[in-house]
């Protein structure tokens, strides 16, 4: 028998060394590498054949998808679940990855047999939790175990079966490996032998991965390049919403989003989201704007609050809660150097209502407008809806699918718009919003300037600092 091999393994991006090291260098963690024991598996003594090819213009079988019943999880993952397909969600610890996995499954469990395979918890937990949800009598098939091999050998030999959700990948394990679950080697181990099952038996894979404390999914990177669709699931425990991003698709758009709503029966569907997040808003309040975003191609309002105040300190603070803090940065520079507003000695404070992550450029105006208006303390009308990218030569820029944004905020009763001259392309559906919307197309951020300060939009640095702010 062929002597087992030590290496050392990082656990945060999978380097190995040939001996113990205090930080990596691939990734510079610190204390993160262990030491870890490969034993060599035996050849099986299979002839080795030649490879077997398909013409790319050969007819495929027809599969389509299987809807699980959850039409905000549907969306996400591009209409229903591929058969073969491994999907990887991960997200905070409490966040409800378990709950709303449980759920997918008691609801497709009408249609197709499906599978819950718990590493963490004993079966009877898994069952109080679908009491409490009210999903007790739900035909799910539940199993408490940690052997990947095992899982495998299931997967391949139960045909009824068309959904497999493992909780978590993290604390399954091989035994073609000998190290501890959890590490890089077992965790890519186990998850290549269950998703080569998957595939083979045209089974839905879905595996619950664990986060880092910086927010990323633990275990190897070559983990998110394996499966087929990476899934997060974020939200503040303070909030009772709860939303499912697409980071990786390869059957579907990756920018979609799902957004659910935690109560005492689980997590409940949010069909209008913007209604959700601009529920409890409160009209006349300086610094407070409402940004038509757009996540994949569901268009969704919020509103971002901005607070611009003396500051007591010698470097001022920059506080933002949703949004990009550099791209905080570059805004106020934009507004101090190209408009002339002193924002320097102040403190500004940034947040998105309701818990929602801003990722696009299109907030930049939205932001700057609530700056103005609180440093101003003149409130945005309440029926305005913003949207626009700002550039550093202050600069505003069109923005894609306005139509959907105004569209959205038409809907929601809004009737006012600021936002950038839409693109030539655009133009014809401009024209045609204008019939229901007032649009205030501005082609410099200095053209906000006289909606909220006794200044010219054209006026120049000089001239606004000297009338004061």
């Amino acid at each position: 028998m062929a002597k087992p091999t030590t290496r050392y393994v990082c656990q945060a991006c999978g380097a190995s060394y040939a001996r113990w090291t205090g930080q990596c260098t691939a990734c510079g963690a610190w204390n993160d590498i262990i030491e870890e024991s490969l034993t060599p598996v035996a050849a099986k003594g299979r002839k080795r054949g030649g490879l077997a090819t398909v013409s790319l213009a050969a007819q495929m079988p027809d599969q389509p998808r299987r809807p699980t019943g959850m039409a905000e999880f549907d969306r996400v993952v591009g209409g229903g679940l591929v058969p073969g397909s491994a999907i990887l969600i991960a997200g905070d610890p409490g966040i409800g990855k378990s709950t709303l996995l449980l759920q997918v499954a008691c609801r497709m469990a009408a249609e197709h047999g499906c599978l819950y395979v718990s590493g963490e918890e004993a079966t009877e937990q898994v069952q109080m939790r679908a009491q409490r949800l009210g999903l007790g009598d739900a035909p799910v098939e539940l199993a408490a175990s940690t052997s990947a091999d095992d899982l495998a050998s299931a997967i391949s030999g139960n045909r009824r079966v068309k959904l497999v959700i493992v909780d978590s990948i993290q604390t399954m394990a091989t035994e073609l490996l000998d190290s501890a679950p959890g590490t890089v080697t077992q965790v890519r181990g186990s998850a290549a032998a269950l998703i080569r099952a998957a595939k083979d038996s045209g089974v839905a894979l879905v595996l619950v991965g664990h986060v880092t404390k910086d927010g990323a999914i633990a275990g190897p990177r070559v983990l998110e390049h394996m499966v087929d669709t990476v899934l997060s699931f974020e939200g503040e425990r303070s909030h009772h919403f709860r939303i499912l991003r697409t980071v990786k698709n390869r059957f579907g758009p990756s920018d979609e989003i799902g957004v659910f709503q935690m109560s005492d029966r689980g997590l409940e569907e949010v069909d209008n989201p913007s209604s959700l997040f601009l529920a409890g808003r409160t009209e006349d309040v300086p610094g407070a704007c409402i940004f038509a975003g757009l996540e994949g191609t569901r268009p969704v309002l919020v509103e971002i609050q901005a607070l611009v105040a003396p500051s007591a300190l010698a470097t001022p603070r920059r506080a933002v809660v949703g949004w990009d803090s550099a791209r905080l940065s570059m805004i106020l520079a934009v507004l101090e150097a190209r408009c002339g507003v002193p924002i320097g000695p102040r403190d500004v404070y940034l947040n998105v209502a309701g818990g929602l992550r801003i990722q696009e450029p299109a907030a930049d105006l939205a932001v700057a407008v609530a700056i103005l208006s609180s440093l101003s303390g003149t409130p945005v009308a309440a029926d305005t809806v913003v949207f626009g990218e700002i550039g550093l030569s202050g600069e505003v820029r069109a923005v894609g699918r306005a139509d959907l944004r105004l569209r959205e905020a038409r809907k929601l009763g809004l009737t006012q718009a600021i936002c950038p001259a839409p693109r030539e392309d655009q133009r014809s559906v401009a024209a045609g919003l204008r019939k229901d919307m007032n649009l205030r197309e501005i082609a410099r951020v200095a053209a906000l300037l006289p909606l909220y300060f006794d200044a010219d939009a054209d006026a120049d640095v000089t001239t606004v600092r000297s009338r004061g702010i």
